[in-house]
């Protein structure tokens, strides 16, 4: 690793963290660096989860104050959460390089139109029925199949959380206004606590099957831990409107970019 990639990572994981301090969507800043320093698509996604996950994990505490009360939902979420985290990352360790590097350009387009529809999927989830911690909206029977499709939806989330990763926290808060979650800061946590244990299973199962770039995740998680508290501390002064456009720009572009490499640059 020379000092100029060692500077542009460090820079990359930087912006991620204040984009993911702020609006959420980091991994689409990374990835494509990574890729661009010419590293391999599966060992890319897991140098860039492992980079990432632990200013991820420390965003839990800004959300402590809320996690007694979101307890009962965590108990509903959480068993399918991390054996959707662990089928995800076992598809990417042990599935076809080829695939995955096939794969990379819906990803990124995937995720980039998650993250340009994040406003509105925040607004139709805001509005739930408020629905108390642990109960359920509307009659028993509704009730008990909303919250079987909302387990169900999760277990897929976190499949592809385990698998790539970028939006799932999008993903998940459109889940809990389904059901009716009455407050913003409930449905935060969930996110927050359930994404972040996505991304250590992922990063474990990444680790253990040696797929990580050691030097490059050091670099990117110093960087990432920087911008995480640039990120928080600007928070209030840069508006998120502006940063999802900025995003949304970059992750368009680098899925045409991907495109053409992949199926018409050869």
């Amino acid at each position: 690793m020379t000092l100029p990639e060692a500077g542009g990572l460090f820079a990359a994981a930087a912006l991620a963290g204040v984009i993911n301090a702020i609006a959420g969507g980091g991994t689409l800043v990374t990835f494509p660096v990574l890729l661009a320093f010419g590293i391999s698509p599966v060992v890319a996604n897991a140098t860039s989860t492992v980079g990432l996950f632990v200013g991820t994990g420390g965003s839990i505490w800004g959300y402590r104050r809320h996690l007694e009360v979101v307890r009962p939902w965590l108990l509903r979420f959480l068993p399918v959460s991390l054996a959707g985290s662990v089928v995800g990352s076992a598809l990417l360790v042990y599935g076809s390089e080829r695939v995955f590097s096939r794969m990379v350009p819906f990803l990124i387009l995937f995720a980039t139109l998650l993250f340009m529809l994040q406003g509105t999927l925040k607004r139709m989830s805001g509005g739930g029925n408020g629905s108390g911690p642990g109960e359920l909206s509307g009659g028993a029977v509704e009730g008990r199949g909303r919250m079987a499709m909302a387990i169900g939806f999760q277990f897929l989330v976190a499949i592809y959380g385990g698998y790539f990763g970028a939006g799932i926290g999008i993903l998940m808060l459109a889940t809990f206004g389904f059901l009716g979650l009455g407050s913003i800061h409930e449905m935060n946590t969930l996110k927050t606590v359930l994404g972040s244990l996505i991304n250590v299973v992922a990063a474990v199962a990444f680790v253990v099957a040696g797929l990580v770039d050691w030097p490059r995740a050091l670099v990117m998680t110093v960087g990432a831990l920087a911008g995480y508290w640039l990120g928080a501390h600007s928070a209030q002064r840069i508006p998120a409107a502006v940063v999802r456009q900025v995003v949304t720009g970059i992750g368009l572009v680098l899925a045409a970019l991907t495109f053409w490499k992949e199926f018409a640059g050869k």
